[in-house]
């Protein structure tokens, strides 16, 4: 692995000053202020102003509604608004679904959904879980129904996060209860504007926004159908690996910004960051916890760890992302001490308040996109090639001696 630095020309050191001046202007402290307040993962205001300089989908030409980047450019936006602290959650599902769109969509919604993506004025959000199912996407219960050129929807979705902030849900549904339940799933792009459909917001453990979707006899055009019929599990495929981390990577380098591992240690390379000032500030007796050898080891170890996850491809990387966020965030507490959990806008907060988020949101990441147990599973089986687990009472098949 190359580890050495990668020297911008100057188009992209233009684009690197013109995204920093961007983030300045656009994340003020009152937009973070909002996100700290709604847990809601989007700013309105912050994409739509993306959309206008097409870095919603930044690689599509400027014809579709992007900017033409390379994947250096790419990478460059994605840093400059990590380090500000740009709101990511909305963004990152609507273009984990974007693919699905453009290839599965019907010609009547397809080029209108596109263009709205890449201006900013449609946002897609993931229609997967539901309450009873956990991370069994396949076992889906919401139940679609033909009648003619249209369709009714009833049941309901939990953890759709984003929903209130999108124009979209991309919906896993039952369509053939008689079928496998691999086989008898069917997808569709429902406008969340549709009569019938309430959306009811809940806040996770660290404060972050998500929701449960209600579908009471929703009634849609056929037109948002993406795929075949009871060929939902081929739509979903694309979504989920790229959600799963499985997709084959571009051999150059450049670390992918969507991979959820990645996601989850931002906020652990934020906490890093707070706690080097920290650790650097002077105390009231002059002295600076970074003048003890032990608080020096501590940073460098955690820093070496988030390293080695941040390079970590593929599904490992998103069980590598999760861990290193939880152990790291614990072992930041009991480096800092009491002070570390003082939340935002209290007097001594570290980082304003970011030692005691970080702590928080790690323990959702083992579930968010699926369980660590799920990619665990995918890891042995599809990439080590291991077979399938006999759990006690499990069908057991046996050879008999001839």
């Amino acid at each position: 692995m190359d580890f050495s630095t990668v020297e911008l020309d100057a188009p992209h050191r233009q684009l690197q000053e013109e995204v920093s001046e961007f983030v300045r202007e656009q994340f003020t402290e009152d937009a973070y202020a909002h996100e700290y307040a709604t847990g809601d993962g989007f700013n309105e205001s912050i994409h739509l102003a993306m959309g206008q300089r097409g870095w919603i989908m930044p690689a599509w030409p400027t014809d579709k509604g992007g900017a033409g980047l390379d994947r250096l450019g790419e990478r460059i936006l994605e840093l400059e608004l990590e380090k500000a602290r740009v709101p990511w959650v909305t963004l990152g599902t609507t273009r984990l679904i974007v693919s699905a769109v453009e290839r599965y969509a019907s010609d009547a919604i397809r080029d209108t959904v596109l263009t709205d993506v890449a201006s900013g004025h449609a946002r897609l959000c993931l229609g997967y879980t539901e309450p009873d199912g956990g991370s069994d996407i396949a076992g889906a219960k919401t139940k679609a129904t033909r009648d003619g050129d249209e369709w009714i929807i009833s049941g309901s979705k939990m953890f759709t996060t984003g929903a209130h902030n999108s124009q979209y849900v991309f919906l896993i549904t039952r369509t053939d209860p008689d079928l496998p339940k691999h086989k008898g799933l069917t997808m569709f792009l429902v406008p969340l504007d549709t009569p019938g459909i309430e959306i009811q917001g809940i806040h996770a453990f660290s404060g972050e926004r998500t929701n449960i979707v209600f579908y009471d006899e929703v009634r849609i055009s056929d037109d948002y159908r993406l795929g075949e019929v009871n060929g939902g599990w081929t739509v979903l495929r694309g979504p989920l690996d790229e959600e799963h981390n499985m997709g084959s990577g571009e051999p150059d380098g450049l670390d992918d910004p969507s991979a959820f591992g990645m996601s989850f240690l931002r906020e652990l390379h934020y906490a890093l960051d707070d706690v080097s000032r920290w650790a650097t500030t002077e105390r009231v007796d002059g002295t600076r916890p970074v003048d003890d050898p032990a608080v020096v080891q501590a940073i460098g170890e955690l820093t070496v760890q988030f390293e080695a996850a941040i390079v970590t491809p593929g599904p490992a990387g998103r069980v590598a992302g999760s861990d290193t966020l939880v152990a790291g965030a614990a072992a930041l507490l009991d480096l800092v001490g009491p002070e570390a959990l003082i939340p935002r806008g209290q007097p001594g907060a570290i980082g304003d308040g970011q030692l005691d988020f970080a702590h928080r949101f790690a323990q959702g990441t083992a579930t968010y996109g699926g369980t660590v147990e799920v990619f665990r599973t995918i890891i042995a089986q599809h990439q080590l090639g291991l077979p399938r687990p006999n759990y006690p009472g499990a069908k057991v098949f046996r050879t008999t001696k001839s």
